[in-house]
């Protein structure tokens, strides 16, 4: 199983740039979804299908815990040396994303009316929303099933699998948009019918793709599949990640909110800005992958060493990129700010606040890349609770220095949440290292 191969750099590469490939592939499929419905010379669609997306990808998110929970417990039981219940994993990740696409559909009425409560549209908006998610919805079994495939796989070091599905979807998904839009005129209704069938193609194939493990009996057999203790494991973590995530989430969108209070021209400056930040977490995820995958298979061969070395180069990767990325930023951010702003105001106060940007990558890095760490080795309990302090250090600092600094108070406060979030992470680190030794340090060879 893969981990009886050395640790080396290239190891760490071959796990995350397909994924940094993978991710690359996400902003394209907007650009074209956005594109083709533009063709059709109305506002109305693009804002149906904008605030369509957002509401479905937001229902989808509240399931993202699945994607990282599954890849921490798989790559610890891959790491033991377990293969029914690294096949066993698979099941039931696959069960619990049915089940939850299952009931979203089931709710969808009370789901999409809740949601434009929240965030209200013209008529006309609203209307073409509700038909693009009306199709689209019923693809939510694949979508959040495929969180589960795509941790699965992560865990396995297969990461080239995961590209695959992602350029087949989003292949499929725009060759379909041109087709439904363009060709049939079929407006919103083409769009969402583009996703439907993309997502229910990623999930075939990714099925196809871990056939391995359905060769077996492991995946079938109730018992290993509905063992209480592992189930009831498995939901402690999840619940951890999700805890998490709710609260990462809640920084983000408080400081959307604080920057409205700031007028219009601080509130695009930061949207744009906002990009960059998306660009190197895109970048970072390969780089994190690696280390879930690689840190879950040390902790569950009880390696101490071999999760000491995983943990620092996936680190240093993703350290390098992150200095890459403060050097491009600082270089060529004003080029992208203009070609992503035509108003003069807008350009002039995203160049006032890109230091902090240019910033952010090296910040940042500790937290994204712990972040995975800890995935990897379901130190969950430990992912929440520093979360919970790192949200209060956050709010704690942000209101004050907004009152003192304005919108480079709220700049300020985001960082020093990426700080906290490292930080306290770092404090139990050693803890982390403690549990993997508990049992045996075994040697792990070097390039």
């Amino acid at each position: 199983m893969a981990e009886t191969t050395a640790l080396t750099h290239r190891r760490v590469l071959t796990i995350a740039l397909p994924i940094v490939l993978s991710n690359a592939t996400v902003p394209i499929l907007g650009i074209v979804d956005t594109g083709v419905v533009g063709q059709l010379g109305e506002a109305a669609p693009i804002g149906a299908v904008g605030i369509g997306a957002v509401i479905l990808s937001a229902l989808y998110w509240i399931f993202g815990f699945l994607r990282m929970g599954t890849t921490g417990l798989t790559s610890q039981a891959c790491g033991a040396g377990d293969r029914d219940e690294v096949h066993a994993l698979l099941s039931r990740a696959l069960l619990i994303g049915f089940v939850a696409g299952v009931m979203i559909i089931l709710t969808q009425v009370l789901l999409f009316h809740g949601a434009f409560l929240i965030s209200p549209a013209s008529a006309e908006v609203e209307g073409l929303a509700r038909d693009y998610m009306a199709i689209r919805v019923w693809s939510a079994p694949a979508t959040i099933a495929l969180y589960g495939i795509t941790g699965w796989l992560i865990a396995l070091e297969r990461t080239k699998a995961v590209l695959a599905i992602q350029v087949l979807m989003n292949g499929a998904n725009i060759i379909l948009d041109l087709v439904f839009v363009l060709g049939f005129d079929r407006g919103v209704e083409g769009v969402a019918l583009a996703t439907f069938i993309a997502e229910w193609a990623g999930l075939a194939l990714g099925l196809w793709l871990c056939r391995d493990a359905f060769a077996g009996q492991a995946w079938r057999t109730a018992a290993l599949v509905f063992d209480m203790a592992r189930i009831k494991h498995m939901a402690v973590v999840n619940t951890d990640i999700l805890i998490r995530s709710v609260l990462l989430q809640a920084i983000f969108v408080s400081f959307l909110f604080y920057g409205a209070d700031f007028g219009d021209v601080q509130l695009a400056a930061n949207q744009i800005l906002l990009q960059f930040l998306h660009v190197t977490a895109y970048a970072l995820d390969g780089f994190a992958f690696a280390a879930e995958a690689l840190v879950g298979q040390a902790m569950g061969s009880r390696t101490r060493s071999a999760l000491r070395r995983a943990a620092l180069l996936s680190s240093a990767w993703g350290a390098a990129i992150c200095v890459a990325l403060a050097i491009c930023f600082a270089l060529f951010g004003p080029f992208v700010i203009d070609v992503m702003a035509k108003s003069a105001a807008v350009q002039d106060a995203s160049r006032i606040y890109l230091p902090y940007m240019v910033a952010a990558p090296i910040v940042g890095v500790a937290a994204w890349m712990l972040d995975g760490i800890f995935i990897g080795a379901t130190r969950t309990q430990d992912m929440r609770n520093m979360m919970i302090l790192s949200s209060l250090i956050y709010f704690a600092c942000v209101i004050p220095l907004m009152a003192y600094f304005g919108n480079h108070g709220l700049w300020l406060g985001l960082l020093i949440s990426f700080v906290a979030r490292g930080a306290s992470l770092a404090w139990k680190y050693p803890a982390l290292e403690a549990q993997a030794g508990a049992a045996r340090s075994d040697p792990v060879a070097t390039p």
